[in-house]
């Protein structure tokens, strides 16, 4: 199964992703990215923090956006190529984010897509803001 190819996008084209930030999300991302920062597994030390308590790390909620590429939007084979990325609030454990990704671009020749990447909480407060470039999958050869 393979993703959307180039002559099957529009801009305008998009699709969300939803989950809920939990302690253990927050735990295992820790231990596979080795980011052990106090202000997301130390409660006493977050709580002294500008935030009062701990946050995700940022890019945790950023994978939901590479989840929506690889999957959903192109989808299979997509190649991801660049992002852009703009932190504007904080995630806490229990938050509900939801990100989302729109084409804006498409560069038929070269076969990349441009799409707005943001991601927003529960709050629908915007949380992340960027964009991405991805190589979606080239048709299957016959």
């Amino acid at each position: 199964m393979i993703g959307k190819t180039i002559s099957r996008l529009s801009i305008g084209d998009a699709a969300e992703f939803t989950k809920t930030v939990s302690e253990s999300d927050v735990y295992l991302y820790a231990g596979i990215t080795g980011d052990f920062n106090p202000a997301h597994v130390n409660e006493d030390y977050a709580s002294q923090t500008f935030f009062k308590t701990r946050i995700a790390h940022g890019m945790l909620s950023a994978g939901l956006i590479s989840a929506i590429l690889g999957t959903t939007l192109p989808g299979p084979g997509t190649i991801y190529l660049k992002q852009e990325l703009t932190f504007t609030a904080p995630v806490r454990i229990g938050d509900t984010v939801t990100a989302r990704v729109e084409v804006v671009e498409i560069d038929v020749d070269h076969n990349r897509v441009t799409l707005e990447t943001t991601c927003s909480n529960q709050e629908g407060k915007k949380v992340i803001e960027g964009r991405a470039v991805v190589m979606p999958p080239k048709p299957p050869k016959k």
